[in-house]
């Protein structure tokens, strides 16, 4: 009995010493440690960025509206309002003279209304980068809008109107950056492209990839390129208080499926035991209720986490630190919202059905579209089988109507001359942010199809969202706050001169990692 005891008690000293530490592993990895991946500062924050008179926010807010006016819509490629964007190609050539004047500044009109303007810097021998927007825009009826959506209304600091966050406010900023740098007699060192696309909304075929295609056959290698999609986030993080900037360093695949059921026609008074419109609703039911695995930890999302990990309050801080321990419950937290769901799997959505003719009609066919969008460490292909698997009905019919595989990782260590650059001029742009973090855009850009040119593709736009920002855009009321705009301008001309730089400095003395 005293021997049976004593093994008890052993055996409690045992585990107590695996828990204690254990607990002192996590505790350490938490108040201690860094994550590994940390990119260290190599400059000293500065006080302040682009110095604009009241003149030139004027005008630059005056710029924004009148782009913001003209209706860029793209409804599909064969339906694009190609009369507005022609006269957005006249509008951006007058209200930027010195940009479309400029002996070093080459201006091309590419796939009939997209522009590519080439800025031979002084210094040839410095790799080029390009700077990526797009004029397009979805349609917005107007019902449901406090203002008519092309108005441009100003109204308590913000202008309303469709374009103000997607995309216009990039083309517009970047072209606006470079004018007033122009007026200074500032000649950039390092060359760099500016691409503005037409008909990113609908893919970017006949603009964007013709941009590419130009640019890889003139054998042009990029240094990095810079376009829409994630942001400076602010509250829309859970857990953490202070603004952070997220920079997307891949972009989810996308697939879209057809699925068709074809049976005999007949009359309702005597039907089937299944119809075409059962039989296919179950197979959609099976991919609703058979989401595609959770591939937390096998994408950047895993970096996201790290990066962030000492920003998080507690206990989410100790959590997000010691994901080794807790990625299990991490990844299931994440699956329980459709937004962070979105971030650790491919995503499965049912966006058309069709079928029927008639109330007392067996309908000989029905179908529907599915939109698949992949994740980083997913193939469309692989994807596509496990559809098959799931669907299991030799009955229903699967064509792929467009697929494409995620795009690569793009590099984010210390090595890496644009994650600096971001990163600096982050920092002296938006005061209140200390963490610029790598992330995944979960929609697609234009920046895809330049995946030839470089390896290094990011996708931020230097604006602040909060979370009522979110639903605006592609949604009703979309709108940018002046002071938003404003600091878009000054982040596009200070990155031009940041870029300017021929090597990286050793990191800076005071500096802690990001």
């Amino acid at each position: 009995m005293a021997g049976g005891r004593r093994a008890v008690l052993v055996a409690l000293l045992a585990l107590g010493s695996v828990v204690l530490v254990l607990v002192a592993a996590v505790l350490l990895r938490a108040f201690v440690l860094r994550a590994p991946t940390g990119v260290p500062r190599l400059w000293a924050r500065s006080a302040g960025t682009a110095a604009l008179s009241a003149g030139e926010r004027r005008e630059l807010k005056e710029a924004l509206r009148g782009a913001i006016q003209i209706p860029t819509v793209s409804r599909s490629p064969e339906d694009l309002n190609t009369t507005a964007m022609a006269e957005f190609g006249s509008y951006i050539q007058k209200v930027f003279p010195a940009v479309f004047s400029s002996e070093f500044i080459q201006h091309e009109v590419v796939g009939e209304y997209s522009h590519l303007l080439t800025v031979q810097g002084s210094a040839p021998g410095l790799q080029p980068y390009m700077l990526l927007a797009h004029m397009d825009v979805v349609p917005a009826p107007p019902q449901g809008w406090h203002f008519p959506p092309f108005s441009a209304a100003e109204h308590q600091g913000f202008i309303y109107g469709r374009g103000t966050l997607d995309n216009k406010n990039s083309a517009i900023g970047i072209l606006q950056a470079l004018e007033f740098l122009l007026r200074r007699n500032y000649r950039p060192r390092r060359s760099f492209y500016v691409g503005i696309g037409h008909d990113e909304e609908v893919s970017g075929l006949k603009g964007a990839r013709k941009i590419a295609a130009l640019l890889e056959a003139r054998g042009v290698q990029l240094s990095f390129l810079l376009d829409e999609g994630s942001a400076v986030l602010d509250g829309i993080i859970a857990g953490v208080k202070k603004p952070v900037a997220v920079i997307a360093v891949t972009e989810k695949g996308s697939m879209t499926l057809n699925f068709t059921v074809e049976k005999e026609p007949g009359h309702s008074s005597f039907p089937p035991k299944e119809t075409s419109i059962g039989i296919l609703a179950a197979a959609m039911s099976r991919l609703e209720q058979n989401p595609l695995r959770n591939l937390f930890g096998h994408g950047p999302e895993l970096m996201t986490m790290e990066h962030l990990a000492a920003e998080f309050k507690f206990p989410l801080n100790i959590i997000m630190s010691n994901l080794w321990l807790f990625s299990p419950i991490v990844s299931r937290v994440l699956a329980s919202k459709p937004s962070t769901n979105a971030l650790i799997r491919t995503t499965t959505a049912v966006t058309l059905f069709n079928a029927g003719i008639k109330v007392n009609v067996i309908p000989s066919s029905a179908r529907a579209t599915v939109n698949f969008r992949i994740h980083s460490a997913e193939t469309a292909a692989e994807v596509l089988e496990a559809v098959r698997s799931t669907i299991a009905d030799d009955r229903v019919k699967i064509d792929v109507v467009e697929a494409f595989d995620p795009l690569p990782i793009s590099p984010w260590d210390e090595q890496t001359f644009a994650v600096h650059i971001f990163q600096r001029t982050i920092l002296d742009t938006f005061p209140d942010v200390d963490s610029v973090v790598p992330g995944t855009c979960i929609g697609n850009t234009d920046s895809r199809h330049f995946s030839n040119i470089t390896r290094a593709i990011y996708r931020f736009n230097p604006v602040l969202l909060r979370q009522d920002d979110l639903p605006r855009i592609h949604g009703l009321n979309e709108r940018i706050s002046i002071e938003n705009y404003e600091k878009q301008v000054e982040f596009m001309f200070q990155l031009i001169k940041n870029c300017d730089i021929e090597t990286l400095p050793e990191p800076h003395a005071s500096s802690h990692e990001l």
